[in-house]
């Protein structure tokens, strides 16, 4: 909607339809996104923003009523397809606010006729945020990214920056603390597709230019998402604990720019909070550091062209899993220079290596292992279904046939295989068999399908099923068996909106009447 638009938008508010007052309202309170304004089973886009989306996804541009005299254009998406168009607007750099119906229409009808559905956003998708599977390439991670500056630090030179980047799919949270020298060089390790950063710092040159050479999306916010005096506070706060000493020490910059990037989580995901683990600090002198032109130069995980195919990733790609996929990238980006990390990793390798048959086995359950990180972040944020709950239950079954396999080798096992294996081992395995047993083998995309809870696992709801699947033969029993204990053969049950089920039974006279014509 234009500028024009919103400043007479109150005045003409008497002259437009309490539907489109709605959209009204909640456009002006989101004026920075596309608004998905959700009516029955389409999200529809009015004013500029119908206009934008339209040449976006190359779908029809239409027009619906008058606003100010002049016609409002408008242009819709189904429902049941909103993933696909959300890829493509998200991929182009727009953002989008999702405004979902949040009460029954029967009860705005209570209200009176004109009366109109209440409405409200219930989330912002950015690049940076998406954690629907449809939306994310399984091989790499979706980072978002924050970026904030303070003046003197434990680095050399007059100013430090925080780094703090997330994983919303997966749960990986990690702050760093870098200076001008380096900045530019972490933040191409890190390539996030969208980075967070307070407003002032995109008006000088310098950084602005190192910011859009990332090819990521951009989102300056206010500074007061970067205040460092509350930032410890907001991150207890988030994680539930009263001092951050159990997780590390982190300096001054570093919960900065963690406190901005979950400032801006709260903002976008409107009061859901995803499971992330908690913050960990990426040390920058343990890796090798790789300026941006000699990255892109290498072609680790992109070629010139920005594609993944040819790039040297691709070339020793030989995981199985999303999850190891996106391990193999985050290592081929940030290669590690301290001797000793680098022989345990290599010790790893070597056990595999020399275990054959075990890791062929291995190798075939974890080809069957879904993504359970990101099946976990969507149940989390409310946005996950039946087949994100059995993702979980046949993850933690795999977790425990890798536990085992494993452990079936003779052979001295490695530090880093160890830990992995503990990790398996703390897993609540009992959970996993639960929710195979509760979800059947083939349930719905979506949990409002219903019909995704096995059969046998809850009496009660298998007989609540049988009155919906066979409600015509237990009112047929039901009836017959009333009639034969009143000896009322003409008694029946009826079911009308205004009394629903009931028993019509004649008197006793009339019943004598019609079994005796005599």
């Amino acid at each position: 909607m234009s500028e024009n638009q919103s400043l007479k938008a109150p005045q003409a508010e008497a002259r437009v339809t309490p539907m489109m007052a709605q959209f009204i309202e909640i456009k002006t309170a989101n004026p920075d996104s596309l608004l998905f304004y959700r009516m029955g089973d389409f999200y529809e886009l009015f004013f500029d923003d119908a206009e934008v989306a339209a040449r976006a996804l190359g779908i029809t541009l239409t027009k619906r009523g008058k606003h100010l005299g002049e016609d409002i254009p408008m242009c819709g998406v189904p429902v049941h397809a909103a993933d696909d168009y959300l890829q493509k607007l998200i991929s182009l750099g727009h953002r989008v606010s999702v405004c979902e119906q949040t009460e029954d229409p029967a009860e705005a009808k209570k209200r009176g006729s004109k009366s109109v559905v209440r409405r409200d956003v219930v989330r912002l998708v950015t690049p940076g945020t998406l954690t629907e599977e449809r939306l994310l390439d399984s091989s790499a991670n979706n980072f978002l990214s924050a970026m904030t500056r303070l003046r003197g630090g434990s680095l050399a030179g007059d100013s430090v920056y925080g780094l703090a980047w997330i994983d919303m799919s997966t749960g990986s949270f990690q702050v760093a603390e870098t200076d001008d020298q380096r900045l530019a060089a972490d933040l191409a390790q890190i390539s996030p597709r969208e980075l967070i950063l307070p407003d002032t710092l995109l008006q000088e040159a310098d950084l602005r230019q190192t910011a859009e050479q990332l090819g990521g999306a951009l989102s300056p916010v206010p500074r007061a998402f970067f205040d460092s005096s509350t930032a410890a506070d907001r991150l207890a706060h988030y994680f539930g604990v009263k001092t951050l000493d159990g997780f590390g020490t982190f300096s001054r910059a570093e919960l900065s720019a963690a406190a901005g990037i979950l400032a801006y989580i709260e903002k976008t995901q409107l009061g859901e909070r995803p499971p992330l683990d908690p913050p960990t600090r990426e040390a920058g002198a343990g890796r090798m550091l790789i300026d941006p032109a000699t990255r892109a130069n290498l072609e680790l995980t992109r070629t010139l062209g920005g594609e993944k195919q040819g790039s040297l990733l691709a070339t020793i790609d030989r995981t199985v899993t999303g999850g190891g996929s996106r391990l193999l990238a985050s290592r081929l980006a940030g290669p590690l220079i301290n001797p000793d990390e680098i022989s345990r990793r290599h010790d790893a390798v070597e056990f595999f290596l020399e275990n054959e048959m075990m890791r062929e086995g291995l190798r075939q359950t974890l080809k069957g292992a879904p993504d359970m990180a990101r099946a976990l972040s969507r149940i989390a944020l409310q946005r996950g279904g039946p087949r994100d709950i059995l993702s979980i239950a046949q993850g933690l079954t795999a977790a425990r046939a890798v536990l085992d396999q494993t452990g079936s080798v003779s052979a001295t096992i490695p530090a880093e295989v160890a830990a992995a294996r503990a990790s398996l081992d703390a897993a609540p395995h009992t959970l996993g068999e639960e929710l195979v047993t509760a979800i059947k083998e083939d349930p719905p995309l979506l949990k409002r399908d219903g019909g995704f809870v096995a059969s046998g696992y809850n009496s009660d709801l298998d007989e609540l099923r049988s009155l919906r699947d066979e409600s015509r033969k237990v009112i047929a029993r039901l009836q017959a068996d009333y009639s034969e204990e009143l000896g009322i053969r003409s008694l029946k049950i009826k079911h009308n909106n205004v009394l629903g089920w009931f028993i019509e039974a004649p008197t006793a006279q009339s019943e004598k009447l019609t079994s005796d014509p005599a």
